[in-house]
C-alpha cells in the first residue's frame, strides 16, 4: 500500500489490516459476536481498518482490570524513580516508532503527515518526558496549626498527594494519539491506572500506544483501551462506579453529559471542551505576521483544533488590507491527501464532519457573508473542504457564534478597543484568544479583560507541557499540563499528628 509521495511502512499496512478489539489487562481483547465497525481513510473515503466494539460488559471487564491493578500496588507502590524510568522507556519507544505512529495518524485521521510527525509524535514525546519527570516531584506541604486541645499538646500537620485511582480518559478524533497521552502520562506519573476510550472514528494509535506501553514494562491492567461508540462504550465507562476520575476532551454538549454522569457517582472530572477563539488585531499590528498567525492558528489540522482561531477582529484601518492578504494566501494553499507532504490543507476526519462544515458554509451564504476565498467542497475524493475566508461578517452570524471545527475563518472589523473587547467576549466559550500588537502597554491592559483560559500575544495556538491549559465559561472545567495536571490526578490528604 503506497501513496504518491510517502510509502506506507509494512508494519503500518499489517496493523491496519487486522481486525482490532479493545486492549484489556495487557492483551488484545476481542468480544464474541459483537459485529464490527469500520474506520475510514478520510483522504479517499474508503475503509481503512475495522474493529469489534466493546459492550458494557467489556467496559466492566476493562475497569475491573484497572481497579485490580491499581489496588494491588503493582504500579502505584513502585518507587517513584522506577515509575519514572518506565515512563521514559515508554517515551523512547514512541519516539523509535514515530514514523509508524505518524503514518497511522495521517491515514486514520486525515491530517498532514508533516503535522503528524512534528506535533502528534514530536510534541508528544516531549510531553511524555516532561510528565515522566513529575513522577519524582509530587509533593505535599507541612502546615502550622492552632489546635487548642488537648492543652499543651504539639502537632505535626502536613498534606500528601495520593493517586486518584482508576482514570477514564475520553479522547477526541482531532489529535487521537497526542490527547490520549495528555491523559495517560500524568495519570501514570501519579500512580493511577487508566482506561482510554478513543473516538470511534480514530482508535488505531491508542491501541498501538497500549502495545508499546506493555513493551516498556508498564504492568498489565495499568493501561487499557476500549473501542466503540461513545453513546455505548463511552457512557458505560464514565458512569462506572469503580472509576475515580474522568478526563474528557471533546464537544461542550457531550462534555455536559459526561459531567452529569460522573456526578452520579461523585467521580472527579476534568472537561476540556469547545472553543470559538478570537484573534484581536490592533491597528499597529504587523499585518504580514498576523496573516501568518491566522493561517497557522486557524487552519492547523483543517481548523479541527479546539484552540483554533476562527473569528478574527481587525481594526477598520487595517481590515481591507488584512482580508485581501489573508484571502490571497489561503487561495494558494495546496489541498491534498495527508500522506502527501506537500499538502497544506488535508481531509476532514469523516463524512459526518464534512457535512457539518458544509452546513455552516450554507448558513453563512444565507446570512449574507462574503466569501473572500473558498467556500466549497474540493473536487478531490474524500472529505475535503477548500480553506475559506468570510468577510463582511456580522457578530450575530452563525459563523461567528458557533464552533465550526473546519477550515473557515471569519473576519470582523472593529472601530475601538472597547468595541473589540465586547465582541471578543461575546461568546459562550472562553478557551483561548490572541492579541496582535507591538504596543506593550495596551496589550498588558487588554490581557485581564479577555475571558479566556489562555491569551497569546503575537502568536496563536502553541502549547507547552509546563503551561496550564483549559477554558473559561463553557469551554470546560479544570486544567491540563504542568503541575495542574498532577493535581488533577491526585487526591489531597491532610494528616494531623498529636504528640
Amino acid at each position: 500500500m503506497t501513496t504518491e509521495h510517502t510509502a506506507v511502512l509494512s508494519q503500518v499496512a499489517e496493523f491496519v489490516e487486522r481486525t482490532h478489539g479493545s486492549f484489556i489487562d495487557g492483551q488484545p481483547f476481542k468480544p464474541n459476536g459483537s459485529g464490527s465497525m469500520h474506520v475510514f481513510n478520510p483522504a479517499s473515503g474508503e475503509a481503512l481498518s475495522c474493529y469489534q466494539p466493546a459492550s458494557a460488559e467489556d467496559v466492566d471487564r476493562a475497569v475491573n482490570s484497572a481497579y485490580r491493578a491499581f489496588r494491588s500496588g503493582v504500579w502505584s507502590k513502585l518507587a517513584p524513580n522506577v515509575r519514572e524510568r518506565t515512563l521514559l522507556t515508554f517515551a523512547t519507544l514512541v519516539e523509535e516508532h514515530g514514523e509508524e505512529l505518524a503514518q497511522l495518524e495521517a491515514l486514520n485521521q486525515g491530517k498532514s503527515i508533516n503535522v503528524a510527525r512534528g506535533i502528534d509524535v514530536g510534541a508528544s514525546v516531549d510531553y511524555m518526558r516532561y510528565m515522566a519527570g513529575w513522577t519524582t516531584k509530587i509533593e505535599g506541604q507541612t502546615l502550622e496549626v492552632s489546635i487548642p486541645v488537648p492543652q499543651g499538646a504539639s502537632f505535626n500537620a502536613y498534606t500528601r498527594r495520593e493517586p486518584a485511582g482508576v482514570v477514564a480518559g475520553i479522547v477526541p478524533w482531532n489529535f487521537p494519539m497526542m490527547i490520549a497521552l495528555w491523559k495517560v502520562m500524568p495519570a501514570l506519573a501519579c500512580g493511577c491506572s487508566v482506561v482510554i476510550k478513543p473516538a470511534d472514528e480514530t482508535p488505531l494509535t491508542a491501541l498501538r500506544l497500549a502495545e508499546l506501553a506493555r513493551d516498556a514494562g508498564i504492568p498489565d491492567g495499568i493501561f487499557n483501551v476500549i473501542v466503540g461508540k461513545g453513546a455505548e462504550a463511552g457512557a458505560a465507562l464514565v458512569s462506572h462506579p469503580l472509576v475515580n476520575k474522568v478526563s474528557f476532551t471533546g464537544s461542550t454538549a457531550v462534555g455536559k453529559q459526561v459531567g452529569i454522569a460522573a456526578l452520579e457517582n461523585m467521580t472527579r472530572f476534568t472537561l476540556e471542551l469547545g472553543g470559538k477563539n478570537p484573534m484581536l488585531i490592533l491597528e499597529d499590528a504587523d499585518i504580514e505576521q498576523a496573516v501568518g498567525g491566522a493561517i497557522g492558528g486557524g487552519l492547523l489540522n483543517q481548523g479541527q483544533v479546539c484552540a483554533a482561531a476562527s473569528r478574527i477582529y481587525v481594526h477598520k484601518s487595517q481590515y481591507k488590507k488584512f482580508v485581501e492578504a489573508l484571502a490571497s494566501a489561503v487561495k494558494k494553499m495546496k489541498v491534498g491527501a495527508g500522506m502527501d507532504p506537500s499538502s497544506e490543507i488535508t481531509a476532514l476526519v469523516s463524512e459526518k464532519q464534512l457535512a457539518s462544515v458544509e452546513g455552516y458554509l450554507e448558513a453563512a451564504r444565507k446570512e449574507g457573508a462574503v466569501f473572500a476565498a473558498g467556500g466549497e467542497k474540493s473536487e478531490l475524493p474524500g472529505y475535503f473542504v477548500n480553506p475559506t475566508v468570510l468577510s463582511d461578517v456580522d457578530q450575530s452570524m452563525t459563523c461567528v457564534q458557533e464552533e465550526i471545527f473546519g477550515p473557515v475563518l471569519s473576519v470582523v472589523p472593529f472601530d475601538s478597543v472597547e468595541d473589540a473587547l465586547m465582541k471578543v467576549n461575546d461568546s459562550r466559550y472562553g478557551l483561548t484568544a490572541s492579541i496582535w500588537s507591538n504596543d506593550l502597554s495596551r496589550v498588558m491592559k487588554l490581557i485581564p479583560e479577555i475571558e479566556a483560559g489562555t491569551v497569546w500575544v503575537n502568536n496563536h495556538v502553541p502549547v507547552d507541557p509546563n503551561l496550564p491549559f483549559g477554558g473559561f465559561k463553557q469551554s470546560g472545567m479544570g486544567r491540563e499540563f504542568g503541575k495542574s495536571a498532577i493535581e488533577g490526578f491526585t487526591e489531597l490528604k491532610s494528616v494531623c499528628i498529636t504528640y
